[in-house]
């Protein structure tokens, strides 16, 4: 972004007071804060309002709340032009404001310094101010005012991608405004928490709280509200790959924005119109969209999208083959981008400069370019890591904290209980000492008192051992908990890794995909130019050099036949990669593990037998009528057992295949009903496996299948999924010869 010239502020009075941006393709709402703070209103007649209101300000320089006030109109009609200038004076309202201890005019000051920060963009500085202002506001239990401060924090973390600290704000403060039934503030967090959970994936929760924030900003009649809503929309149709959806969306918010007037939100929506053409594969669409975007931002004079532009216009020229103009845009990109220290835009600008290289056979250029892309791939995985470990540790450290307050507590009620206790011994002991001294004739009555006394004590030691009773109880329920917690995060953690694996894993099978093509094309067509020289020059040779080159050829004809095998057992390993890289939605459901198992089954033989007709297997089901329905992910489980009936099949081809079939082909699959647990049992008379084979069977890669038939992923994921994901248990028991069975259990 160009510090110097801020972008300016657009649409009506409001939350969304700032244009949007759009980095990689998604949104990011730049919104002013507290409603009233930011006006739309004509050049001539700002200025002429802010040279007014500096005579004031130099006539009359008492410290007061009227200059306080001044100072804040002065900040809202510079905030445009001259954000510098702003800035240094609403330090100068804060300051006057603290000396003054007027608590509304230090929240006001606070919050400009934080939108000013963030513009500018200094988030940390931003993220500083704002937190003063929460925490001020909070402690005078000021609802509305706190509200607007967690979704100046939401917006801080959303610009930045952190978009769980992001979500936690806006959720936060939604539930202050929905206590104060301020619509219009509920609506714009409504908007920015619809937007995160689109970046999230959870487009489930995404598409309901927008539609409501579509319906209420129409209620409204607040277009800068509609135009943000109608974007983020777009953007979700967009990741679900529903092209006609999302470019219904972006067209309706281009029309919002030009109703409005308002070019740097219908320069965001061009870019997302831009980028559905190029996903859908009609580059010439993009390019229209795509100059009318250039155009927009060089009205604007936006610094800060001009490279997300040029990008797009960069891929749609990678499309329609045209390298040489793909070179010029990525390049100044790449440029622009470092400015703004933007890392998205320059991992996307340098792979495009990689494939372009590539296209024009400079190798060595597309080399360097493509190690510089992992670069930036990494620091973005690093980044994204960091951010969900963050979460999950802070999560976790915040429990422990509750837990350990309320042991210390109950702690401090069983020292208390027991100092009451001691202290009534020691009235029994003083009262029986002066009716000694004082009366010996009251001895009788003295006995009697103390045996009250022992009464009175021994229901107190009574009430005691039941509190202690109960507070062992307490500690064991504690104890439960806290494992329950940890298999939660365990089980989010193995969520996290096996999406975070997923990404990784299509990356680099995408990335290994065109050199090994190249491996196996080359192979295959230099074995055709060894049958060539074959049937030509070879004849054309003495006979006493025909023996040496027939010799060579043979060898080279060898050699190229290896390369070409093992090419398509890599081109397997990819294929299996991508397959097993797709992300599942990893949510849990209740089903019925007997209709799972049988429907897989049936789904596995089928595949099976349409890759080898001839194939026929006798299937044994033994499933347990008293199995309860089981809490699981579908999706996740059903893989596995895809997987383990898969290489149960194998090895019962195996068998046929070697002539070993004295017996008829059988797979048993059998469930039970165990203490705390479900168990599914597969068992089949196939060749079986060796004890160093079976020992390294779980291992990541490792097949016993020739080249192009196996990956060695099936069983190493499946453990994962069952181990890791569900807190289960998968094990293998085979004999060379003998058949194997696989065992797997679930929680019940």
């Amino acid at each position: 972004m160009n510090q110097g010239h801020p972008p300016p502020f657009t649409g009506p009075p409001g939350l969304f007071g700032l244009p949007f941006r759009r980095i990689g393709g998604l949104l990011l709402l730049w919104l002013g804060l507290v409603s009233g703070l930011i006006e739309q209103r004509p050049g001539c007649a700002q200025s002429r309002n802010a040279d007014s209101l500096r005579q004031l300000l130099r006539t009359n320089r008492r410290l007061d709340t009227v200059r306080v006030q001044r100072l804040h109109e002065l900040v809202m009609e510079l905030a445009a032009v001259n954000a510098p200038q702003a800035l240094q004076l609403s330090h100068q309202a804060l300051r006057i404001s603290r000396q003054l201890a007027d608590t509304p005019s230090i929240g006001r000051s606070l919050l400009w310094l934080s939108i000013l920060q963030r513009r500018l963009p200094n988030y940390d500085s931003a993220r500083h101010y704002t937190l003063l202002a929460q925490q001020l506001y909070a402690r005078r239990r000021d609802r509305p005012r706190e509200a607007r401060a967690c979704l100046e924090l939401s917006l801080i973390d959303a610009q930045q991608t952190n978009l769980t600290a992001a979500l936690t704000w806006g959720l936060r403060g939604l539930r202050l405004a929905e206590q104060t039934a301020d619509l219009g503030v509920q609506t714009q967090l409504r908007a920015i928490i619809g937007d995160t959970y689109g970046k999230l994936g959870d487009y489930a929760s995404a598409l309901p709280i927008l539609d409501r924030a579509l319906r209420d900003g129409h209620r409204l009649s607040d277009d800068q509200v509609v135009a943000a809503v109608l974007n983020s929309l777009g953007s979700v149709y967009q990741r679900l790959r529903n092209w006609p959806e999302a470019l219904r969306y972006f067209r309706r918010a281009v029309a919002v924005c030009r109703r409005m007037g308002d070019m740097q939100n219908q320069l965001a929506n061009e870019i997302g119109l831009a980028e559905v053409y190029i996903e859908q594969g009609q580059p010439v669409r993009a390019l229209l969209h795509g100059r009318l975007a250039r155009t927009l931002v060089r009205s604007t004079q936006d610094d800060f999208n001009q490279p997300s532009v040029e990008l797009l216009l960069a891929r749609a020229f990678l499309l329609l083959h045209q390298p040489d103009s793909t070179l010029m845009l990525a390049s100044h990109a790449r440029e622009l981008s470092r400015k703004t220290r933007s890392n998205g835009n320059l991992a996307a600008a340098t792979e495009l400069l990689a494939k372009a290289y590539a296209e024009l056979n400079n190798y060595p250029a597309a080399y360097q370019q493509q190690r510089l892309f992992s670069a930036y791939q990494d620091t973005l995985a690093g980044e994204a890591t960091q951010r969900k470990t963050s979460a999950l540790r802070y999560g976790y450290e915040l429990d422990q904290k509750e837990t350990q307050i309320a042991l210390l507590t109950q702690t401090r009620q069983l020292q208390a209980q027991r100092s009451a206790r001691q202290r009534l011994q020691l009235y029994a002991l003083l009262a029986g000492f002066a009716g000694l001294v004082l009366v010996v004739g009251l001895l009788g009555r003295n006995v009697h008192l103390k045996q009250r006394i022992n009464r009175h004590l021994n229901a107190q030691n009574t009430q005691v051992a039941r509190q202690r009773d109960d507070l062992t109880r307490a500690l064991a329920d504690l104890t439960q908990a806290l494992d329950r917690l940890k298999s939660t995060q365990n089980q989010l953690i193995q969520r996290e890794k096996m999406a975070s694996l997923g990404e990784l894993t299509a990356g680099i099978a995408h990335e290994i995909q065109n050199p090994l093509n190249f491996v196996n094309n080359f192979s295959e067509v230099s074995t055709e130019l060894v049958e060539e020289f074959m049937d030509g020059p070879w004849q054309q040779l003495p006979e006493a050099e025909k023996a040496y080159a027939t010799e060579l050829l043979a060898t080279l004809t060898d050699n190229l036949h290896k390369i070409s095998q093992h090419g398509h057992r890599a081109d397997s390993i990819v294929k299996g990669m991508l397959q097993h890289s797709q992300a599942s939605a990893g949510v849990y459901e209740t089903v019925n593990l007997n209709t799972l198992v049988t429907d897989h089954l049936a789904m596995a033989y089928q595949l099976f037998r349409s890759k080898d007709p001839s194939f026929n297997a006798t299937l044994v089901t033994d499933l347990s009528p008293q199995l309860p329905a089981v809490r699981l992910v579908p999706q996740d489980v059903g893989r596995v057992l895809l997987n383990l009936f898969a290489n149960a099949f194998y090895a019962l081809a195996q068998r046929r295949n070697q002539g070993l079939s004295d017996s008829p082909l059988k797979l048993e699959v059998h469930t039970s009903l165990l203490a705390r647990q479900v168990q599914v049992r597969i068992l089949d008379n196939g060749i079986g496996m060796s004890e160093e084979t079976r020992q390294k069977a779980l291992l990541p890669f490792f097949t016993t299948k020739p080249p192009g038939e196996g990956t060695g992923l099936g069983l190493s994921l499946s453990y994962d999924i069952i181990v890791q994901g569900h807190g289960g248990m998968l094990s293998i028991s085979s004999q060379l010869g003998g058949g194997t069975e696989v065992t797997m259990r679930l929680p019940r």
